[in-house]
């Protein structure tokens, strides 16, 4: 490429510098253009920590400026010194530098917007400054013209196993042919889930479904492209293939199963994200759904995960299945000396009162039956949001019952005993 035969020109001017004094003043100045730019970089980044919680546009913008505060302002302090400095000599090495300080400006920023296509992670943001600096140093040995002696030195270090020559070159080669090709195929599948997420024509299971299968797809065609560019035939695979069967009739059965039963659900929409459902001794939100498993979030925080074949072969309870109205049913019991129509209105207007209790079907209080101490009745009420959870609607109907009750005199029993004594014993005083 030209810009390589520029930079290997300056190479062999800078080698000849090498041999004059005045290499020492475009160290100087290189060195000094790399403080400064340290030193704008850790200010910007002691100026922004201090700073109050921001949105995710000005979260973006300040890490940009992150990333780009230290090449670009030594980038600019070496194109000042190197025009000051170009009046009494070649600048070889500041030109050498410069084009470096442009490379690692544009490679920090591409695998920063990289980064941000993919479902926020702690592996991704831990591993962006080593990445960025494995392509930096990449780039610069290719831009330097250093390539072809370095691929010699690679090439001689391997080993021959039957017909194939296994160097440390194609180990390289086949790793970050490997590497690209999924780092590809993820951030077209996260894409493409992007997308389908907000196609609210879909339902939301199909949504999941498609992206899930689509970036099976973009996997599988990872491995197809990768694995050929670095000379490994295909049909190979074939007993791969075999010996996969064999895994999956065997020890791998259950992970089949699961991702098998991730796509029925999906298809035959038995349950969706947002549902309220008990499956098992687990009741809660549905708040996700993988190509394994479930998740689902109970009332107290606690999350469950939940294998997809779990759902295929137990009963599960959609509560918000054709209908998100839920009863909620409410036992009291009043004394037998108490009004029993004026318990109930009270009962009944505690519910209506209520923000939560829906007017159809309205509140309803049963009598279901007549104990030792006192009539047995029933609040009816009905919610149209299950998903909130039931432990405050019903502490609140009941403080609500309970001072209605007070406040009318409706009394509340308590397990109580009658001793009648039916006849007199008489005892002597010889007897006692």
């Amino acid at each position: 490429m030209i810009v390589s035969a520029e930079i290997h020109g300056l190479l062999l001017d800078l080698l000849e510098d090498l041999r004059s004094i005045k290499i020492l003043w475009q160290v100087g100045v290189l060195l000094s253009c790399i403080g400064i730019g340290w030193f704008l970089a850790r200010s910007y980044n002691r100026r922004v920590q201090g700073h109050a919680p921001m949105d995710v546009t000005q979260a973006l913008g300040v890490g940009s400026l992150q990333r780009l505060m230290f090449p670009l302002s030594a980038l600019v302090m070496v194109t000042i010194g190197r025009a000051i400095l170009h009046y009494w000599q070649k600048t070889p090495l500041l030109d050498v530098a410069a084009t470096l300080l442009l490379a690692m400006a544009l490679i920090r920023m591409s695998i920063y917007a990289m980064r941000h296509t993919f479902a926020p992670s702690d592996w991704l943001r831990v591993s962006e400054r080593w990445i960025s600096w494995l392509a930096w140093i990449g780039v610069a040995i290719y831009l330097t013209g250093l390539w072809p002696a370095l691929r010699e030195i690679l090439e001689d270090v391997g080993f021959t196993t039957g017909k194939h020559q296994i160097s440390l070159l194609l180990v390289l080669q086949a790793s970050l042919s490997v590497i690209v090709t999924l780092f590809v195929a993820l951030w077209l599948g996260r894409l493409i889930e992007t997308r389908l997420m907000k196609a609210t024509t879909l339902q939301i299971n199909l949504r999941v479904m498609f992206s899930k299968l689509a970036q099976v797809i973009l996997l599988l065609a990872a491995f197809l492209i990768a694995l050929p560019a670095v000379g490994i035939d295909l049909t190979v695979l074939s007993v791969f293939g075999g010996m996969l069967g064999v895994g999956i009739g065997f020890g791998l059965q259950k992970i089949a199963a699961n991702y098998i039963s991730g796509f029925i659900i999906l298809l035959d929409r038995s349950v969706s994200i947002g549902d309220v459902v008990t499956i098992g001794e687990h009741s809660g939100t549905l708040t996700q759904m993988t190509a394994r498993y479930v998740v689902v979030r109970g009332h107290g925080g606690l999350e469950a995960i939940i294998p997809n074949e779990t759902i295929n072969t137990s009963t599960v309870v959609n509560h918000s299945f054709t209908d998100r109205k839920v009863r909620v049913a409410l036992s009291i019991q009043v004394s037998y000396t108490a009004d029993l129509d004026v318990a109930r209105k009270l009962m009944i207007e505690v519910a209506a009162a209520h923000p939560r209790v829906i007017a159809d079907p309205a509140p309803a209080a049963l009598i279901t039956g007549f104990a030792d101490s006192g009539i047995n009745l029933e609040l009816d009420v009905w919610i149209a949001d299950p998903d909130q959870g039931q432990a405050a609607l019903r502490s609140d109907l009941y403080a609500g019952i309970w001072q209605a009750f007070r406040r009318d005199g409706i009394e509340i029993p308590f397990p109580q005993r009658e001793i009648r004594v039916l006849g007199t014993v008489h005892t002597s005083p010889d007897q006692i």
